[in-house]
């Protein structure tokens, strides 16, 4: 995603005008869906130039998708700022975590059902992925995580795997059925090591685990 801006304007112009593209194309894909037109009727929208567009979304609706992402991961954080994670078991912090990345994605869910579709297209899979692994990033690094072995990425693959897949129910089924997803599952989080002992499951499998889920999410399987 283009980060320039012009010479004349301040430093933030980039990242204001992204925030007001995104604004305006939360309203409008709805009714267009996350296709190609959304970012340049977004644009229009907010009185941009085509050129000005592009050069803010040079990628088009994938860039929107990944403001998206990036904006609920914000907004869990700030939910979160109330929270003490020193006072809560870790297995406490994710679930807390994961619950408010939950709630600050049913927001805007109108938007978050086309988004989920656009992400689970397969030109578009490896973008999901990478965005449910910054999401876990942001979440493990808000509980406290200071791994850097092995275990930093496979924490946060598991919980992007979990991540998807609680979105997913929570689309379908409701946030209690999401929640009860995570409380089934955030014990393979917590447990990794005795876990990855016992499934000898490897890290491109886990992530194969995030495809699956995205995939779910496109055919509703």
């Amino acid at each position: 995603m283009a980060r320039s801006s012009p010479a004349a304007s301040p430093p933030d112009w980039a990242a204001t005008a992204e925030q007001r593209l995104l604004d305006a194309a939360l309203e409008i894909v709805p009714h267009v869906g996350w296709t190609s037109r959304l970012a340049a009727m977004a644009g229009k929208a907010c009185g941009l130039s085509p050129g000005e567009t592009e050069l803010l979304l040079p990628q088009g609706p994938a860039d929107l998708a990944a403001l998206l992402s990036r904006r609920h991961d914000a907004r869990a954080i700030e939910a979160l700022a109330a929270v003490d994670p020193a006072t809560l078991k870790i297995r406490e912090r994710i679930a807390r975590a994961v619950e408010a990345r939950l709630a600050a994605a049913a927001a805007d869910e109108a938007a978050v059902r086309r988004w989920t579709g656009f992400l689970a297209l397969p030109p578009h899979i490896a973008l999901g992925a990478r965005l449910a692994w910054e999401s876990a990033d942001v979440l493990w690094r808000w509980a406290g995580d200071t791994a850097t072995d092995e275990n930093h990425y496979s924490k946060r693959a598991l919980l992007a795997g979990i991540l998807t897949g609680a979105l997913a129910i929570r689309l379908s089924s409701g946030a209690e059925a999401a929640l009860a997803f995570t409380d089934r599952r955030i014990a393979n989080v917590m447990a990794f090591e005795k876990w990855k002992a016992t499934t000898k499951l490897k890290p491109s499998q886990m992530m194969d685990s995030v495809a699956g889920a995205l995939g779910r999410m496109r055919y509703r399987t």
